[in-house]
């Protein structure tokens, strides 16, 4: 599946020689609902263009986007990753990421939020049984439950303590992607006795889940990442996807790897945005400077020469991040067959659109104000938002460490271990 690349001008302009100035909102158009994985490509240039009517105001809002949300449960695309045989639309990882690049040219955090939902996916199928996958991801289908994320791997506070037919969660886990106004969420719990992780699900209605919707980060405001408080939850047996001292084999380990493109397709999305921006501006309203002598923007080397870096760059990270996607989904594809080394050079070539996107999506998202001006800086338009976002979420963990692995690779034929970051 390809989606068209939308034009993502976050809201319409008027403009004129002189001034930009907002445009009232047109009506909303109509939302489809994608019944297969043919009808994508146009509900998603459909919600693209009713997350980008009220994208600015609702960055400066920040808070829960619950009507968006409900937009995305009606679009049906909360379906693309699950399966046929359990109701879904059988999408593949390369048609998700497709789709969360395309929000995330005009909204961000609603992207984040959608690909999130779809990792939790991708949990139930990677760490749950055929039990679980026809009782989750049935009902996730038919109650349209919008999954959120509680599954911090770096936070420990929250303690698995084993019980008579499961185990009792108590402890608070921070930065929980989507937690806010989810149906359900996957979670993990530290359990002392074993050193290591359970991943469990669990409802977020369940007694004694209290989310707290406390995320008050400079970008990416609306992705619901409040923190989590579990007081003594009872979790059943049959709700534990990975049990506490299970090793992660070569293909369940794959599940950091679909995050980390994730988030590598987001920091596109957001640079493709600024990106575009820029271009329209520039083409509808731009001047050369006073001392370039040329008389039009379009004849001023310099504007030109910029705009041309930002294209290199941001088609350079989308080329390698489709070749990561490929590469992924055949070794999902593989199953219990992949081998460790297979996995690792899936790792090597995520690390490498991670690190090219991350250097992307922060020098567009900032250097293109300086070629759309002064004008461009007003607080109406919202244009800090592109830069404000990928620069929040580059901070998920140091590209740094990525490039020392891809350098000891190089050197040594070394893989990183596989952790929730690698």
């Amino acid at each position: 599946m390809h989606t068209k690349a939308p034009m993502p001008m976050n809201t319409p302009f008027h403009r004129t020689a002189r001034s930009l100035r907002l445009a009232e909102p047109a009506s909303p158009p109509e939302l489809n609902k994608a019944q297969t994985l043919a009808d994508v490509p146009q509900v998603t240039q459909q919600l693209v263009t009713h997350l980008a009517r009220t994208a600015v105001e609702r960055d400066k809002a920040g808070g829960h986007a619950a009507a968006e949300k409900q937009l995305i449960r009606l679009s049906g695309l909360l379906a693309l990753s699950i399966p046929e045989r359990w109701g879904g639309l059988g999408g593949s990882w390369p048609d998700v990421y497709a789709v969360v690049r395309a929000l995330a040219r005009v909204d961000a955090p609603l992207a984040h939020v959608f690909a999130f939902h779809h990792l939790q996916m991708a949990s139930v199928l990677l760490y749950g049984d055929i039990e679980q996958h026809e009782r989750l991801l049935t009902q996730t289908i038919e109650k349209q439950w919008f999954w959120g994320n509680a599954l911090n791997p770096l936070d420990k506070r929250t303690l698995a303590l084993a019980t008579s037919g499961g185990f009792r969660i108590r402890g608070q886990k921070s930065y929980c992607s989507g937690s806010v106004g989810s149906d359900m969420m996957t979670f993990s719990a530290w359990h002392e006795p074993s050193a290591s992780a359970l991943i469990a699900v669990v409802a977020t209605q369940a007694q004694g889940v209290d989310v707290r919707s406390n995320w008050d980060a400079f970008g990416q405001r609306q992705t619901d990442s409040g923190t989590v408080q579990f007081n003594d939850v009872h979790i059943k047996q049959a709700d534990v996807l990975n049990a506490p001292g299970l090793v992660p084999s070569a293909h369940t380990s794959l599940r950091t790897l679909i995050s980390q493109l994730i988030l590598t397709n987001l920091y596109l999305g957001i640079g493709q945005g600024a990106y575009e921006t820029a271009r329209q501006l520039i083409k509808d309203d731009g001047k050369p400077w006073f001392t370039s002598g040329v008389q039009r923007v379009h004849e001023d080397p310099f504007i030109l020469h910029r705009l041309g870096e930002f294209r290199v760059s941001l088609r350079a990270a989308q080329a390698v991040a489709d070749d990561a996607a490929s590469q992924l989904q055949s070794a999902l594809d593989q199953g219990a067959a992949l081998t460790a080394p297979e996995r690792g050079d899936v790792a090597m070539s995520v690390s490498e659109a991670k690190v090219l996107a991350h250097k992307a999506g922060v020098e567009v998202s900032s250097q293109f104000l300086e070629l759309t001006g002064a004008r461009s800086t007003s607080d109406k338009l919202g244009l800090d938002r592109f830069w404000r976002n990928v620069r929040v979420h580059t901070l998920h963990d140091p590209v740094d460490y990525r490039l020392r692995d891809l350098g000891r690779h190089a050197l040594t034929g070394q893989y990183p271990e596989p952790t929730a970051y690698t």
